[in-house]
């Protein structure tokens, strides 16, 4: 008897579709966040809340990538984090940057824009994350079975909180990834320079709420 052939396991999914699916997709939304205009431009109040509250979700995205950063770090794909910002869903990362991309169509001063930013990024993010579960589900078994039955994958379940007094990190990991976090601050001078785009009215524009 010939012996069994073994099926290779997957490779982890590849981070530059990723990458580049968001990229795609924000190229082709730009048109969208250029020829619109927020209808609460005329409300000062109600203009400078929505900025806020963006300026909010975008450093929300940066302080929450770092935290999960931390705990992940040097052992993804290869143990099963359940700790820290991974006891309340299965990809925080994915999470705080879909806050961000919602932060950042607050910024813009639409509740329209905040929910197309921040629904695409879920979406693509989502799908990245069902494909990486492929992967993960066959290099950890059981564990993390047990684990995805019991977390959410995005939508955080707060109530499951928890985490240990302490937690070690690792700083080479850290430091890779602090860049991909900062990539969200540059959307707090990319909206002021869209918001004067818009200003100038050299191309006619769609009100959105």
């Amino acid at each position: 008897m010939h012996p069994e052939k073994i099926r290779p396991l997957e490779a982890p999914f590849n981070q530059k579709v990723r990458i580049a699916a968001l990229r795609i997709a924000f190229a082709a939304m730009l048109p969208l966040l250029i020829l619109t205009q927020s209808r609460w431009t005329a409300t000062p109040g109600v203009a400078m809340l929505l900025e806020t509250l963006g300026i909010i979700g975008i450093f929300t995205a940066v302080l929450g990538r770092f935290w999960a950063i931390l705990y992940i770090g040097g052992r993804k794909n290869t143990t099963v984090m359940q700790e820290g910002p991974y006891s309340i869903c299965r990809h925080p990362l994915y999470l705080f940057s879909t806050v961000g991309a919602a932060g950042f169509g607050l910024m813009l001063g639409s509740l329209v824009l905040a929910g197309i930013l921040g629904g695409v990024t879920f979406f693509i993010l989502s799908l990245t994350a069902a494909r990486e579960e492929v992967f993960l589900r066959r290099a950890l078994g059981a564990e993390y079975e047990v684990y995805a039955s019991g977390v959410p994958r995005m939508l955080p379940a707060l109530n499951k909180f928890h985490t240990p007094e302490l937690v070690t990190f690792d700083t080479a990991t850290l430091t890779r990834n602090a860049a991909d976090a900062l990539v969200f601050v540059a959307l707090i001078p990319l909206a002021e320079i869209l918001q004067w785009v818009r200003a100038l009215e050299l191309l006619p524009s769609l009100l959105l709420v």
